[in-house]
C-alpha cells in the first residue's frame, strides 16, 4: 500500500516548529476567548456573560466549577437528545457514553464536530512525536490497529447517536486517513467483544500492521488471542513492522513486565495518551519519566484545583499562567463541545511547566478514605508493585476497597485487596509475607494511615485475596463492561460494586489472606 510517511515528515517538522515557538500562557489564554466567543450566544454564555469576558481572571470570576451532574440538571436534561444551543451553539451529533471507573453511573458527554476534528489532530500528534524520535519510520506504510469499542452506535432520533467513544472516533477518521485504520468498518461494527477479538485477530494477521492503541489490559488479552491462534508469544513474530505501542486509560506500573515480554526483540516504541471523553488532553512527547504534554492549541482549556480545597465554597482555581510543579491537582477543563470548568475526576500534578507536562496520579474519588487513610492511588500502586517485585511476583490486575464493621462484628474495619497474578502464583505463606511488606509499606509512608494501623486503632490489617487469572476479565463481562475503551478500577469505594468484585473472588481464589 501507498506509504505516506514522508508526507506525515513534512507534516511532523512544520508541527514540532510551531510547538517549539509557544509560549503556553499565551497560548491558553488565546484558546479560552475563542471557545467564549463562539458559545456567547449559548443559553449558558448568556447565563454567564461570556460577552464581557476578556481574561483568565473574568472567565473564574463569572463561571464556577461543575460537576457531569450540574450540567446535566440544568441544562441537558430537558432537552436530551438535542442539545443545540445549550452549553455550545452547534448541533451534537454524537455522544460519548461513559461511566464512572468506580462508581459505574452513566454519562453522556457531548461530542460536537469541532472535537471531533481536535481528537484527530491529537491522533496525528502521536505520530508526529513518533517520526520525530524515529527517523527511519514507516508507521503510514501499513496500518494502525486500533483495539477499540464498536461503531454501532444507539440511535437517540433527531440524528442524535451514542456510544463507546473509541467507536465514535473510528467513524470520524477522516477519508484520506481511513485506509490506514484497522479495522474495517464491518468488523469494527461488531458488538460481542469475544467474537471481534478473535475475528480481529485473524484479520490482523494478514494486515501490515505498524502501529497499535487500546487500554493495557485488553491489549494484554488480545494477545493472548494472538497467541492461541500463531503459537507465537512476541510481537516481532506476530507484527514484524510493528513501530509503535500507545497505551492510556490506566497506570502503566502494573502492565509494564507483561510488555515487557510481548515486546522482547521488537523495536517498537511504547507511547503513553492521555484521551477522555472530554478532550484529548496530553500524550508522551519524550521519555516515559517526563509525564505527558499537555495539548494546549486544541480546543482545551485548562484549570488546576488543589485537591485538598475542592470541598471548599471557593477553592483557588490555577491554569498554566500560575500553576506549580509538584502539586496535587484536581484536573478542570472547558472545551470545544460546550463543558466548563469541568471537574473532569482524574488529579494530575506537574512536573514540567514549558512546555508542560503532567503525570496522572489518580481519581477524585478514587482516594481511599473510609476510615481517615487517605491512601492515594500512587501510594497503593507504590507498596503492591514493590511487596510483588520483591516476592518475584507479577501483578495482572488488582482493585481495593473498604469493607466496614458491621454491628455484633469484633472487626474495626479493613481494606480488602483483590490481586490477579500473572505467571507463578503465591502460596498462602508468599502472600501472607507479600500482604505484610506492602501494609508495612503504605504505614512507613503515609502518616494518617500509620495511626489507624499502629495497635489496630482504626484499621485491621487488609484483607488480600489472590484469584486466578481471567478473573478480572469475568467480572467485567458479568458488568457489561468487557472489551473496548472500559477501565477496571483501582479503587472501589461503591460497596455495590466492591461486593460483586468480592464475591466473585471468593469464588475463584487462588490463596486468601486476613
Amino acid at each position: 500500500m501507498l506509504d505516506a510517511t514522508p508526507l506525515l515528515r513534512i507534516y511532523a517538522r512544520h508541527r514540532l516548529s510551531q510547538l517549539s515557538r509557544q509560549h503556553p500562557h499565551e497560548v491558553q489564554s488565546r484558546q479560552l476567548l475563542a471557545l467564549t466567543r463562539h458559545a456567547r450566544d449559548t443559553r449558558f454564555g448568556q447565563a454567564h456573560s461570556f460577552d464581557e469576558i476578556r481574561s483568565v481572571e473574568d472567565f473564574q470570576a463569572r463561571v464556577p466549577l461543575r460537576r457531569y451532574e450540574d450540567f446535566w440538571a440544568e441544562y441537558w436534561q430537558a432537552a436530551f437528545p438535542v442539545l443545540k444551543g445549550l452549553t455550545w451553539p452547534d448541533q451534537i451529533a454524537n455522544l460519548a457514553v461513559t461511566s464512572g471507573t468506580s462508581t459505574g453511573r452513566v454519562k453522556y458527554i457531548p461530542i460536537s464536530h469541532q472535537m471531533a476534528r481536535s481528537n484527530n489532530r491529537a491522533a496525528v500528534d502521536l505520530l508526529v512525536h513518533h517520526v520525530a524520535h524515529r527517523p527511519q519510520s514507516r508507521v503510514m506504510a501499513g496500518k494502525n490497529f486500533v483495539l477499540g469499542g464498536t461503531t454501532t452506535l444507539e440511535d437517540h432520533g433527531s440524528g442524535v447517536v451514542s456510544g463507546d467513544l473509541s467507536g465514535i472516533a473510528r467513524l470520524e477518521v477522516p477519508p484520506l486517513l481511513a485506509s490506514f485504520v484497522f479495522p474495517d468498518p464491518e468488523l469494527a461494527r461488531e458488538t460481542d467483544w469475544a467474537h471481534k477479538a478473535v475475528a480481529m485477530a485473524r484479520a490482523s494477521l494478514s494486515e501490515p500492521i505498524r502501529s497499535i492503541a487500546s487500554i493495557p489490559s485488553w491489549m494484554l488479552l488480545f494477545f493472548e488471542e494472538l497467541a492461541k491462534i500463531t503459537g507465537e508469544r512476541r510481537l516481532v513474530d506476530i507484527y514484524p513492522g510493528l513501530e509503535l505501542v500507545s497505551h492510556g486509560g490506566v497506570d502503566f506500573a502494573p502492565y509494564r513486565e507483561a510488555f515487557a515480554e510481548w515486546m522482547e526483540g521488537s523495536h517498537a516504541e511504547l507511547r503513553e495518551v492521555y484521551p477522555a471523553s472530554e478532550g484529548f488532553i496530553a500524550l508522551s512527547d519524550e521519555a516515559p519519566e517526563d509525564g505527558l504534554r499537555l495539548f494546549l492549541d486544541n480546543g482545551l482549556f485548562f484549570e488546576f484545583v488543589p485537591v485538598e480545597e475542592l470541598g471548599r465554597p471557593d477553592p483557588t482555581r490555577h491554569w498554566i499562567g500560575n500553576a506549580e510543579i509538584g502539586r496535587n491537582y484536581a484536573l478542570v477543563l472547558s472545551n470545544n463541545a460546550g463543558l466548563w470548568a469541568y471537574i473532569l475526576g482524574d488529579t494530575v500534578r506537574f512536573v514540567s511547566l514549558d512546555p508542560p507536562r503532567i503525570k496522572v496520579t489518580g481519581r477524585i474519588s478514587e482516594y481511599l478514605s473510609a476510615f481517615g487513610e487517605h491512601l492515594t492511588p500512587e501510594e497503593i500502586a507504590k507498596a503492591l508493585l514493590g511487596a510483588a517485585a520483591n516476592a518475584g511476583l507479577q501483578i495482572s490486575d488488582y482493585s481495593v476497597g473498604p469493607v466496614f464493621p458491621s454491628r455484633g462484628n469484633a472487626s474495626r474495619g479493613r481494606h480488602v485487596y483483590v490481586i490477579e497474578f500473572r505467571g507463578r502464583q503465591p502460596s498462602e505463606t508468599e502472600l501472607e509475607s507479600f500482604a505484610a511488606e506492602f501494609d508495612y509499606t503504605l504505614i512507613l509512608n503515609n502518616d494518617d494511615y500509620d495511626s489507624h494501623r499502629q495497635g489496630g486503632f482504626g484499621m485491621d490489617a487488609p484483607e488480600v485475596i489472590a484469584v486466578a487469572p481471567g478473573t478480572f476479565a469475568e467480572w467485567m463481562r458479568r458488568r457489561g463492561r468487557f472489551g473496548g475503551q472500559n477501565k477496571v478500577p483501582r479503587i472501589i469505594n461503591d460497596p455495590e460494586i466492591l461486593t460483586s468484585l468480592v464475591g466473585l473472588a471468593r469464588e475463584s481464589k487462588v490463596a486468601h489472606r486476613r
